[in-house]
């Protein structure tokens, strides 16, 4: 049993320095389980977001608050000392536009009103603390009432890596109010938000739920079919999102006469202005009909797709002309290969689902992982180096078809050791353009560690090695065997067609035989 944790940030509201301040025993581990499962969620979604969680306390009666987990959570607690006035002020002035949902009673409505008042006062005030340009974005959860104080979780989520994943418009709703998600991280915030507040509402808040916190890997998954819910609303379905989601991965994971599931299905209502009918079935097939689907989508092909409402299969076609991407209400599912599957809108990904769990296109490089992988083998950690390099395979990772960078000590040399395998070019500093056309053909790319490219459309050699894996192309494991056959520092950045990125060196390659 965990004993009372006095809790008393230096700049909080001042109370007597004999005086141990707390609100429940367990917030102390409340937060370090709730920092847990955010790292287990958002890391897995991108490393780059880097979460952090918070807890602040706010008066019933009002007045400064208190920073109680961690203590040096850095929020000014004077900030929040209007919030719970704010909060009666949004309730009365605004609450009549605020959607609602039918079978609430007056008590519950007046209730759930008064809670979301708190909760826009205090981001609010999150937002003026942590400007459009600051480093992080604060999310206020949902406050929870703990004796005589409303207590907030905060999660705060890198600015940057925020801005490179794709969403929706914000704040749509079903119309009974429930909300919609954007994208996949708006998701995944939402439903860790009702994880802490499900946590906060259990007799002893984190003295048993959070020590144990629900497989992030499933709260994910549920962030993903509450993402497909956004869809489902715009092709005007009843929340669906479930539905939706279960249906893509079973397709995804039927093969026909041997052969994985490839090709494209629109999500459209019937007579959109953007598609095209070639053919029309006479009885629409329903997505439930897994098999069904998975034999009509062997028909597709590069132009043409399954066309579906969210209910049924109605025909194939084609999507033409130019899409107005603010109506919202056209979203491709592509079939990449066996068990897995993308939804995009307007050309941009929005979640990857590979055998059942869903993800962000891994089409960006980790800069952490990037960065370290620098450091280890070449020893490189000047931040204009780092840079520098990472402009360039962030530029290589946007290729459409994949591609292969590899980055060693001796490029010069193996340029001329491989010369009869390889275009040999001026060596030129690469910048996004260059990077941008030499990767546009087949074979690696030779860089230094300075950014000098000596070789383009490079046919790599190796030892055939027992790391190798038969469920990656041939670009990954020609890169696996040139890199842990090298007698020289070397760094392997593969692009595969699928949009996954992996970085290989001699002290990452997988174990053999895996």
């Amino acid at each position: 049993m965990f004993s009372p944790l006095p809790v008393v940030a230096p700049h909080a509201i001042i109370v007597p320095a004999a005086v141990e301040f707390t609100i429940w025993p367990y917030q102390h581990r409340f937060q370090r389980a709730a920092q847990h499962m955010a790292e287990g969620i958002f890391d897995d979604l991108d490393a780059e977001l880097q979460p952090q969680v918070m807890l602040i306390g706010i008066p019933l009666e009002g007045g400064a608050a208190i920073c109680l987990e961690p203590e040096s959570c850095g929020l000014p607690p004077e900030a929040f000392s209007g919030v719970v006035a704010r909060g009666q002020y949004l309730r009365r002035t605004e609450s009549e536009g605020w959607p609602a949902r039918e079978d609430d009673t007056a008590e519950i409505r007046r209730r759930r009103h008064e809670f979301k008042g708190i909760k826009l006062a205090v981001q609010e005030v999150l937002d003026e603390l942590t400007p459009r340009n600051g480093a992080r974005r604060s999310f206020a959860g949902w406050p929870v009432l703990i004796g005589d104080f409303f207590v907030v979780t905060v999660l705060q989520l890198r600015r940057k890596a925020l801005r490179h994943h794709p969403a929706l418009r914000p704040h749509r709703y079903y119309t009974d109010g429930r909300p919609l998600a954007s994208s996949l991280i708006e998701a995944a915030i939402a439903r860790f938000g009702e994880e802490c507040v499900k946590a906060l509402t259990e007799p002893e808040p984190g003295s048993g739920l959070l020590t144990r916190p629900r497989d992030t890997d499933e709260i994910v998954r549920a962030a993903g079919k509450f993402l497909l819910d956004t869809p489902a609303q715009a092709l005007g379905l009843d929340p669906a999102g479930a539905k939706l989601f279960n249906v893509l991965n079973t397709v995804s994971s039927l093969r026909y006469e041997g052969t994985a599931g490839v090709g494209q299905l629109v999500l459209a209502r019937r007579g959109h202005p953007n598609v095209q009918e070639i053919f029309a079935l006479t009885c629409p097939t329903p997505l439930s009909d897994y098999r069904a689907v998975r034999k009509l989508l062997q028909m597709s092909t590069a132009d043409v797709s399954l066309l579906s409402d969210g209910e049924n299969v109605y025909a194939l076609g084609r999507t033409l002309g130019q899409y107005d991407a603010s109506r919202e209400d056209m979203f491709i599912i592509n079939f990449l290969h066996h068990y897995v599957w993308e939804l995009r809108h307007d050309g941009q990904v929005l979640v990857r689902a590979a055998y059942g769990q869903p993800n962000l296109p891994q089409s960006r490089l980790s800069r952490s992982e990037f960065r370290r992988g620098l450091r280890d083998t070449f020893g490189v950690t000047e931040s204009e180096k780092v840079e520098r390099l990472w402009d360039v395979l962030l530029e290589a990772s946007r290729q459409q078809h994949g591609t292969l960078v590899v980055i060693t000590t001796e490029a010069l040399a193996e340029a001329d050791r491989l010369k009869l395998q390889c275009t040999l070019i001026e060596p030129v500093p690469l910048t996004p353009l260059i990077t941008r056309l030499v990767t546009a053909i087949d074979g690696a790319v030779l860089i230094d560690p300075e950014a000098y490219c000596y070789s383009i459309g490079v046919i790599l050699d190796g030892k055939a090695s027992g790391r190798g894996s038969s469920t990656r192309g041939a670009r990954y494991n020609s890169a696996l065997r040139y890199v842990e056959s090298s007698p020289y520092p070397c760094m392997a950045i593969v692009v595969s067609e699928d949009g996954l990125v992996d970085i290989l060196t001699k002290d990452t390659l997988p174990n053999r035989h895996e």
